[in-house]
């Protein structure tokens, strides 16, 4: 009795840290900074697939350190299965510097001396796993060595046993073979008869066999593609791809033809190449897709080489990997798309589905101590050395762990900036918080950032979990030179997000000196929108029912990926905060509050002017916070009750 899959495929084989050098064109002894990617062939698949909506899971060791426990995470954010990640006491997590050249080179050093992922054994998985996938998938460097080989095949028994399909991804490089030095890691084909027949004591286990020339040259034994195919052939009933780079592949079943010029060729579009390196993982990801799904050779195919156009124009290979979403909307559009480093769409479409920590926020109770004007002048009212500030937030940490602990179900999370609260921001992150930082100098207006114009570089510095806040004075009646500015300002921010990996809040107060009504805000958002900006979070103030609705429209219409908006607080008394959560209810664009100086005020003057103890500031603290959750919470029973009111009246 073949046993239900619960999963589409389980990748065994090689799991990685990637480093790809950042200067693009110079060697690679004059790189001087590293982006780290996960990597290995088969990690690249299982998070690739993954990403394309399969449930896949991977089969791998990785060492007792951090880039092992880097590789496992990446694969549980994308979604993969990592029960049988296992982690080894021995050995170290394999790695890969590489290097962009030119288009025609791509310098790499394997270091995978008695790495992690060689050591997979047939212990870490049984029969019941396996038999649990539609489809295993291993590559061919998971042949090359003899305890690699040994549980390659048990796993491969298992599969058959249980009627799960068994794909090659020969994957050949000739170093991970010994065929190389060390250091040669870019030659793709070396010619060897002891590889070849390794090759083919295996293929016979294969329904699927997907290669490029030179891997297919490998596996049949010679450097003519048709010959090399035919004794394929002759050892395997499998499904052949063979891939041909900017010509796209074919799949051949059934008898091999005496001339390639017999070829079903499946041709995906040209694009601007910045780099190969991947490009075959996520080609293999993509056709994946559609073969384990029972669809046609011509969209598997479809699927195989857009996933590989998108990623040969960008950097990298598992983050290039396009989600399901982003993947339809490129073939829907491909013919008109020559440079799909530089679609809008696309790259829009790769941020949100990709690029963002899968956080699901929802129930947001954020405690905003990003002050830092307001603090100074209060330090200075009560003749308290502005210095004791950046002890002032870290004990409001210490608050906010303290309340946190009595939150129920609602998440938490902080707005600190790194002028008075760096202490305070290394405290918080790495724990899952929402973590909100800000860019704007105090008060500016028009908007101007703090370390001047090169936000780039400063983003640079930050942990990617930090949302970029920024804080605009915006009415769109402001005088024009005053709102190109500010204007200007905000969407070279948002393409240094967009470039960095940041997610971005955009924070919008009127100006003090100008009234307003609710189009105010529909208004700048609308504005915003217009110029392509597309925050990944709003913070507003607190808003009229009518005006909820009007907002959930506009982001709907604009960004149906936007995460939402969080409302601040102006310092407004708690009753005011309180009837502004009750008009948010039942709108769930609304995620929650992101408050401060309601909560820290009266305290914090207490305590720079030494009336408070710390012990008695937290406490102080804890207390007005816990209320304002309070009033979140029961907003939706606050909005029950008003109504038969608003009937009876």
């Amino acid at each position: 009795m073949l046993k239900d899959k619960t999963l589409d495929l389980i990748c065994l084989g090689r799991a990685a840290v990637d480093m790809y050098s950042e200067q693009i064109g110079s060697r690679l002894e004059d790189v001087s900074s590293f982006a780290k990617y996960l990597g290995g062939s088969s990690g690249n698949m299982a998070f690739g697939t993954a990403r394309l909506g399969l449930k896949s899971a991977m089969l791998t060791r990785v060492g007792n350190e951090h880039m092992g426990r880097f590789v496992k995470e990446e694969l549980a954010r994308a979604g993969v299965d990592t029960s049988h990640v296992i982690t080894d006491p021995e050995r170290l997590t394999a790695l890969v510097v590489l290097g962009i050249k030119d288009q025609d080179t791509f310098p790499l050093i394997f270091y995978r001396n008695d790495c992690a992922d060689m050591a997979v054994s047939k212990d870490d998985f049984d029969a019941d796993f396996i038999g649990s996938a539609k489809a295993l998938v291993i590559t061919g460097t998971h042949f090359s060595t003899e305890n690699t080989y040994e549980t390659s095949k048990q796993a491969i028994a298992y599969a058959k046993q249980a009627g799960t399909k068994c794909a090659l991804d020969i994957d050949y490089r000739p170093v991970l073979w010994g065929l190389t030095n060390p250091g040669d890691g870019e030659t793709r084909f070396i010619s060897n008869e002891r590889v070849s027949a390794h090759l083919q004591s295996i293929l016979a286990d294969f329904d699927l066999i997907v290669g490029t020339e030179e891997e297919i040259h490998i596996a049949g034994g010679s450097t003519d593609t048709i010959t090399a195919l035919k004794k394929i052939r002759e050892l395997s009933t499998a499904t052949i791809v063979l891939k041909l780079g900017s010509q796209g592949c074919t799949v051949l079943e059934g008898a091999i033809p005496d001339s390639m010029n017999a070829f079903e060729r499946h041709i995906g579009v040209r694009v601007e190449v910045l780099n190969v390196l991947g490009a075959g993982d996520a080609f293999m990801s993509g056709f994946l897709r559609g073969w384990i799904r029972g669809e046609s050779a011509e969209q598997s195919c479809a699927y195989a080489n857009a996933c590989g156009a998108l990623v040969v124009s960008r950097h990298g290979c598992a983050p290039a990997i396009p989600s399901a979403e982003e993947l339809d909307n490129y073939i829907a559009r491909a013919a008109h798309i020559k440079r799909p480093d530089l679609d809008r769409e696309l790259n829009h479409l790769h941020r949100v589905t990709t690029e963002r920590l899968p956080y699901d926020w929802q129930d947001l109770c954020i405690f905003a101590f990003d002050h830092r004007k307001q603090l100074f002048d209060m330090a200075r009212e009560e003749g308290a050395d502005p210095a004791r500030i950046k002890t002032l937030k870290r004990l409001l940490v210490d608050a906010l762990d303290v309340g946190s602990r009595q939150l129920g179900g609602s998440q938490y999370g902080v707005l600190i900036d790194d002028t008075y609260g760096q202490d305070a921001l290394n405290a918080v992150t790495g724990r899952g918080l929402w973590i909100g930082r800000p860019v704007e100098l105090p008060s500016s207006r028009p908007i101007e950032l703090e370390g001047g114009r090169s936000i780039g570089s400063r983003l640079k510095s930050w942990p990617k979990e930090h949302i970029v806040k920024c804080l605009v004075f915006y009415h769109s009646q402001d005088e024009i030179e005053l709102r190109v500015a500010q204007e200007r300002q905000v969407v070279e921010l948002y393409h240094a997000c967009c470039t960095s990996g940041h997610e971005l809040l955009l924070e919008i107060i009127p100006p003090r000196d100008k009234a307003f009504d609710d189009s105010l805000f529909t208004n700048a958002m609308k504005r915003f929108y217009h110029l392509d900006v597309r925050p990944d979070w709003w913070k507003l103030p607190p808003q009229s029912k009518a005006n909820w609705q009007a907002i959930t429209d506009i982001i709907q219409h604009h960004d149906k990926h936007c995460r939402g908006v969080v409302m601040l607080g102006l310092d407004a008394p708690m009753n005011e905060l309180k009837e502004g959560f009750v008009n948010s209810a039942g709108f769930d664009i609304c995620k929650g509050f992101a408050v401060g100086r309601s909560i820290f005020s009266e305290p914090s003057r207490e305590w720079l002017a030494n009336r408070y103890s710390d012990q008695q500031f937290i406490d102080a603290i804890v207390s007005n916070y816990l209320e304002l959750v309070s009033y979140w919470k029961e907003r939706h029973t606050a909005q029950s009750q008003q109504q038969p009111q608003q009937k009876q009246a």
